[in-house]
This record gives C-alpha cells, structure tokens and sequence, in this order.
C-alpha cells in the first residue's frame, strides 16, 4: 500500500523515469476558441509521456524516451528537441509512416482536440526499448499507446516486465473515443489495465468518459475496486481528490493564472515522479505535483521552460 507519509522505495537503476508511447506535434491554436476557427495554430513539441520526459529533466531527474515518429521533417524536429534537451534518442524508432499530430483549441478550461495518428502506434519492443526499462526506476504510459495494435502489444509487454522486476508504473488513463478504433470498446481494455499499474492520475473528464457522471468519492472507488493502488483524481480549478484505498486526502488547486490548460496534468505528473524520485514522501511529492502544474499553466503549450523543483518549491511556499 502507498501511506501518504511514506516515500516511495526504488531500486538503483541509472536512469529515473522511462516515458514509452506517443511523441507527436500540437498544433494549438493562437487565439481563445472552441470551434477551430482561428486562423493561425502554431507548432509545439507534444505528446504526454514525451512531455514528461522533458519536464523532469528540466526539473532535476534523468529521464528515456521510447516512441516512433516519422521519417519526416516533423519526426526530426521532434528528435532535435529532445537531444537539445540532452535527452538520449537511442529509443526513439522512426516510421515509414507521417508523425502524428493533435490540433487544438487554445483554451482556459479543456481543449478540444483533433487527432491525426500515424507513426506513433508503430512501436515495436526491440533490445533498446527492453534494456531502457530495466534501466529504469519508473515507467509511465498514457491511453495513446494501449488505443492501437500493434504498439498496445508493446506496452502489455513493459506492463508485464515492469512489475516482474519492482519498477514502478504510472499510467494517465487519458481515455478519448476518437484515438480508438472504430467497434473496439476502449473503456472496458482500459479498465482491464487500471490493476496492473501503481500510480494512476485521471482527471475528472477521464473519470466521466470511463464511468458516466457520478460523486468524486464513487469515481475514486470505482478505480480503487478495479485494483487501483494509488489514484490521484485532478479536478480542474477545484484542487484533487487522492486516495490510496485506506485513506482520501483533498487539495485544493495552486493555480492563481491559467492562460492555457494544455499539458497541465503532464506538469502534474513531473513534478510528481521528480519529487518521489528525490525522497519526498507521497503526500508531499502531490503537492508538488501541483505547484509545476500551478507554474505550466502560466504559459501556452506543454512544454516550458521549467526551473529546477526546488525553485518551484519555494515559490509556492512548500
């Protein structure tokens, strides 16, 4: 069980955190709009594990990145950020297929997204991907990668060796019908998942797509009565709602300006894994977890220019 006074226990491994799945463009609007009427959208590195990894690095901890873009201009870009960034992109596979990419709304609330999927779901487990996870003490996928054959076949794979060698598994269950294919009952496969990982963050517009409208307390049991270890539930300006199945904890949200939501929860989970990895009990590493979400939130797009989490730390007065 995760007591929210203990810290989280991991092995010696080199590397912190293993981010496997998509790695793709945004295309996010420049003005406030829900229609996809703007004119202009500009070009940003996304992706949500992909994310990640950028912002622990940023935040102090080493992190890998295994995904597969295209043999394109778009994939090299992607590649070129990540090696700016001194991030290994050894992991990185490239597709005979176009990178994908997500257009969206520019918004203060929840974007609207629009998807367009190619090399992303073309990751194959190979010696690279397998000696990167045995490298490291956690690894975290979204529901991009579980959505399509035949990379789903790859993360059932890590999924599976993972728990067989202690490494801990964060999974954002980040569920949308439309990365899905058409006839294929997503939420029940997401659900078959939620008992495999350790650390599990939906936000409440996750929760509804998977369960229907209901009380915050029986979403979290629902997730609990799948199996779920540690649920983390982000509810927008209202804070979270956290529980480990024995005890529920309510924070209440950092953010004082939001000038785009895009990426908030990735900063959510930086700084997170970022302050389980340097020694702050779980109760703690949450709340710093929002205080990089409070800082993204800030800015446009899912990736910024982070200072270290100590810095982040003392500017939120934690």
């Amino acid at each position: 069980m995760f007591g929210f006074d203990d810290k989280i226990k991991f092995g010696n491994q080199k590397n912190d955190l293993l981010a496997v799945g998509e790695l793709l463009i945004d295309m996010i609007a420049a003005e406030y709009d829900e229609n996809f009427e703007s004119q202009t959208f500009n070009k940003f590195f996304g992706g949500s594990p992909s994310n990640i990894a950028m912002n622990v690095k940023k935040l102090g901890i080493h992190s890998l990145v295994a995904s597969a873009v295209g043999e394109d201009g778009l994939g090299s870009y992607l590649i070129n950020q990540l090696r700016k960034m001194d991030i290994d992109t050894s992991g990185i596979q490239r597709a005979k297929y176009s990178t994908s990419m997500v257009v969206l709304t520019k918004s203060t609330a929840t974007p609207v997204p629009i998807f367009y999927r190619g090399a992303d779901y073309h990751l194959a487990f190979n010696s690279v991907l397998n000696e990167s996870l045995m490298n490291s003490k956690i690894v975290h996928f979204s529901c991009w990668p579980i959505s399509m054959e035949p990379v789903r076949h790859t993360i059932e794979k890590v999924i599976e060796i993972a728990r067989n060698n202690h490494i801990l598994v964060g999974f954002d269950p980040n569920y949308h019908p439309m990365i899905w294919q058409n006839g294929e009952d997503g939420i029940e496969y997401v659900k078959s998942i939620i008992g495999k990982v350790d650390v599990i963050k939906p936000s409440e517009d996750d929760a509804e797509r998977l369960f229907g409208k209901d009380t915050h307390e029986n979403q979290m049991k629902k997730f609990l009565d799948l199996g779920a270890k540690l649920v983390i539930m982000t509810l927008g300006k209202e804070g979270a709602i956290v529980s480990n199945g024995i005890e529920t904890l309510k924070y209440s949200s950092l953010a004082t300006k939001v000038i785009d939501t895009t990426g908030a929860g990735d900063a959510f989970w930086s700084g997170f894994y970022t302050a389980a990895i340097k020694g702050y009990t779980i109760k703690d590493a949450i709340s710093l977890g929002f205080a990089v979400s409070a800082y993204q939130l800030k800015y446009t797009g899912a990736v910024v220019d982070l200072p270290k989490l100590e810095a982040i730390k003392e500017q939120y007065g934690l």
